[in-house]
Parts: C-alpha cells; structure tokens; sequence
C-alpha cells in the first residue's frame, strides 16, 4: 500500500505499511529481529527550543524544550497527539512513551530517531507498541536567531514534520 502525503513544508512525502525497510532506514535506528510495522502516523506541529546556558559554561545554546503536535494517519484524519515525554497520545485513549536509544543525521531537519517503547497506557492502538521510528523528517532545527545571556530563558517554536512508524512484536 503506498500512500502521499502532503507536508506542511509542501513537499509530498511517501509512506507505506513497511517504511522502515532495512535499505532505507540507517543502521543506527534499525529495529531489532522479531517486530513488524503496525502502523505509520504523521506529526506535524511545532518544536519548542529555550535559550540556556551551556553545560561547559562557553556561552549559550537553544536546547530542545519539548514537541507539541497533531498525530494523522494515511486519510490525513486526527488520531491523536505528541507532547513531552515523549509521550504519543492515540484518540482511543492509549498512550506509549519511551526512551531515545538511537539518532541518525537528517541535513536541515531534526534527526530520524529510534526510540524504545515503555508498556502502553489504556486500551487501544498503542497497546503493545515495542519501538517508535521518526522517519522522513523535515524542519524542525533550533531558531536561528542568537540565543545569549541578554535572552536566556527565551522559547521559541519551529515547524516540524515526520513519519512515525510503530512497531509491534512479530
């Protein structure tokens, strides 16, 4: 089954059943023998960045604060939402959160992803979610505006896109 969807960056991005194939997802967010797609849902919403200090104390950086945004499956149809946690929220009333174990570059958007599931919340759709792909990501990269000591504290919020693919043991 292949299915478009149109982005909010108006690109089309193509989706299928088995996105994560092994020829097209990066070895570092392959994941483990022995789980199965079950299901692709697209977020799209804003990322927000806050202006901090940086750890080793050489100046300031923006720094992830947290996802705020809507879940659609193939029909373009709401069926949940993402928030911090990070926590993926279906409309049935289940909700997985995890772990990051693994990341992958994307050029001028935020890294592809893997992501280690936590048992599912609720009855429903999220119910034995195993592993969460972030795939065919764009946007989302901290604000280019300077972040430094007469701004720290600030937040800001950038567009962002991507495929989540969740899977299931076989």
């Amino acid at each position: 089954m292949l299915i478009l969807i149109a982005s909010v960056f108006g690109a089309v991005s193509t989706v299928t059943a088995a996105t994560a194939t092994a020829a097209t997802v990066p070895a570092e967010i392959a994941v483990p023998t022995g789980n199965k797609a079950a299901m692709t849902l697209v977020g799209a919403g804003d990322l927000t960045y806050e202006c901090k200090a940086k750890p080793d104390g050489t100046g300031h950086e923006w720094t992830f604060a947290g996802p705020n945004a809507v879940l659609t499956d193939a029909k373009k149809k709401t069926v949940g939402k993402y928030y911090a946690g990070p926590t993926w929220e279906h409309s049935d009333g289940s909700k997985v959160t995890g772990k990051q174990l693994a990341v992958s570059p994307n050029p001028n958007a935020i890294p592809l992803q893997l992501v280690q599931a936590n048992p599912a919340e609720g009855k429903g759709m999220m119910v034995g979610v195993t592993y969460i792909q972030r795939l065919n990501t764009q946007g989302g990269t901290p604000p280019k505006d300077p972040c430094a000591a007469n701004n720290m504290g600030a937040k800001q919020t950038v567009k962002y896109q991507a495929d989540y693919v969740f899977f299931k043991k076989n």
